[in-house]
């Protein structure tokens, strides 16, 4: 009993110790973070604000010195959506993001569960895979363009073989080029979703595994019920990265396409990018705000749910 009350007062005196308001408690850290605070809140939180105000005004070149007078309201968003290059730039990105997305996850994870089953050579092998996501997208681009051009490409290769008839044109071709960018796109992401899933594979427990066995559960309905539901947190976070670097993609598209034939392969960060820096500034910021506001409507709803469940958990 003696030992008992006397903790309960180190306790009560220990409360008394701490600052009364909690804003108080952990001030070095605090402190540490600030210069970090200020920049999101100047450079990112600012930019936004800045990037949304500019987008409603008819600057070309330059930022407008006078916003007041400039400011044209919803004009720009009305000329973008009314632009058919727009349109056609927000399709591509529908086509290539969906079909990257989906190919980049079952190839990585597929390539992950054979790496993950103790093979020989394995560091070799996962040098290999891993390889392409050092190089850059210019670079990838640039290899792409030269093995799918048909005058000197894989299409002259195969009928240099003696096979004549043998016809791989897609870089050329209008309906099919957004498939090429699908294609460099997954040779490049492949490796890096690879690494990802077999992180997480190493990190299942083994017992799993056995307890697997002994209930005569197949392998493969192992990886469905047990092993994927369980690596749920690793899917999540290989989704943002490969979603954010597919939204971004630019370079890859001017080093191998340059958005032809005509408009066939263009993507929204190349229309911003194009008006921002050569045509008009403003439009260029509103196509940026209708991207940003359309990346939001998906990730904040999603980031609520995600996180509200866990604290209800």
């Amino acid at each position: 009993m003696a030992d008992t009350a006397r903790s309960a007062e180190l306790s009560s005196a220990v409360r008394d110790e701490r600052p009364p308001n909690s804003l108080l408690r952990n001030m070095a850290s605090k402190i540490a973070l600030t210069p970090m605070i200020l920049t999101v809140l100047v450079v990112f939180i600012g930019g936004t604000i800045w990037t949304i105000a500019y987008s409603m005004t008819n600057s070309r070149v330059l930022p407008t010195r006078n916003f007041a007078k400039d400011f044209v309201g919803l004009e720009q968003y009305v000329k973008l959506f009314a632009t058919p290059r727009w349109i056609i730039s927000v399709e591509n990105l529908a086509v290539f993001g969906s079909l990257s997305l989906i190919f980049v996850f079952v190839v990585g994870f597929i390539l992950a569960v054979l790496m993950d089953q103790k093979i020989r050579f394995e560091n070799t092998f996962r040098t290999i895979f891993l390889y392409p996501f050092a190089l850059s997208f210019i670079i990838t681009g640039l290899v792409w363009q030269w093995m799918l051009n048909p005058a000197f490409g894989l299409q002259k290769s195969m009928r240099d073989l003696g096979w004549e008839s043998f016809t791989f044109d897609w870089i050329a071709n209008r309906d099919m080029v957004v498939y090429t960018l699908v294609i460099a796109a997954v040779w490049q992401g492949t490796g890096l979703v690879m690494a990802l899933m077999l992180a997480g594979l190493r990190g299942i427990d083994d017992d799993i595994w056995r307890a697997a066995r002994v209930d005569g559960i197949p392998k493969w309905r192992t990886y469905l019920s047990v092993i994927i539901p369980m690596m749920r947190p690793v899917f999540i976070t290989t989704l943002v990265i490969v979603a954010a670097g597919v939204v971004r993609t630019y370079d890859l598209v001017v080093a191998m396409t340059g958005g032809g034939p005509g408009l066939s392969s263009q993507l929204p960060t190349v229309y911003i990018y194009e008006f921002m820096f050569v045509a008009n500034l403003s439009q260029g910021l509103a196509a940026s705000t209708v991207l940003l506001v359309t990346v939001a409507i998906i990730i904040v709803p999603w980031a609520f749910w995600e996180f509200g469940k866990r604290r209800s958990q």
